[in-house]
């Protein structure tokens, strides 16, 4: 569904051409105008512009509740209850539960998604307005369908790549608080003029359905059990 867009177009150009190539009786031009095409083709993909090196998506949403009731819930937040949208139902990866382990600094907070958990070591610790991370490791970014059961294509690996995050509680004049959550990441896939608008969208739909969920949390008073004791030995 998201290659449409590109390859049908491609896919129409390609049969124009073939379908002129096979009612032209002139064998020897036709190669070569093939042998011509390519190098020119090579050249256009070469000149196609680099992959922005570090892009960011910014979500935000306000929430009838002071930040410290808010701070409990984005250090680390209970399983999220309402059903995905169909497109992350459909495959790919969305928030289920977020923990950490410790406090400050140097704290590492698991963010666990349906394709596996976001290791995320705390960079920024203050409470109760700022919590920023960097990404240590990361999964997959969606389940690939296919008949078997365990695949996992290259294409998968490395083209997305969440680098830090950040959280920011903003306090407002009424008493309500403005929580904004931040993603910057690095995408390796070309064009990235257009690939980046469905990393962008899917990224805003992934903050949407987190955010949502802590505003649900922090207006009802329910806080999230945010840190596990420290591993010992």
């Amino acid at each position: 569904m998201m290659t449409i867009p590109i390859a049908a177009p491609m896919g129409v150009i390609g049969g124009v051409f073939g379908r002129h190539l096979a009612r032209y009786r002139g064998g020897r031009g036709s190669a070569l105008l093939i042998l011509t095409a390519l190098p020119a083709l090579t050249a256009m993909e070469a000149a196609l512009p680099a992959p922005l090196p570090l892009r960011e998506v910014r979500t935000s949403i306000i929430i009838d509740a002071p930040p410290a009731a808010i701070w409990p819930n984005i250090t680390g937040f209970t399983e999220l209850t309402a059903p995905p949208t169909w497109l992350y139902a459909a495959g790919v990866a969305t928030p289920i539960r977020a923990r950490i382990l410790g406090e400050g600094v140097g704290a590492v907070r698991h963010c666990e998604f349906t394709t596996g958990a976001f290791v995320e070591p705390i960079t920024a610790w203050e409470p109760p307005t700022r919590l920023a991370f960097d990404v240590a490791s990361q999964p997959p970014p969606m389940h690939e369908w296919s008949p078997y059961r365990h695949v996992h294509p290259p294409h998968l690996d490395g083209y997305l790549r969440s680098v830090r995050g950040e959280f920011r509680v903003i306090p407002l004049e009424d008493g309500r608080t403005r929580l904004e959550g931040s993603t910057w990441y690095t995408l390796d896939l070309a064009p990235s003029a257009y690939w980046a608008i469905w990393s962008d969208a899917l990224i805003h739909g992934i903050h949407t359905r987190g955010l949502r969920h802590v505003k649900e949390l922090s207006e009802a008073g329910v806080i999230s059990v945010p840190a596990a004791a420290a591993p010992t030995g």
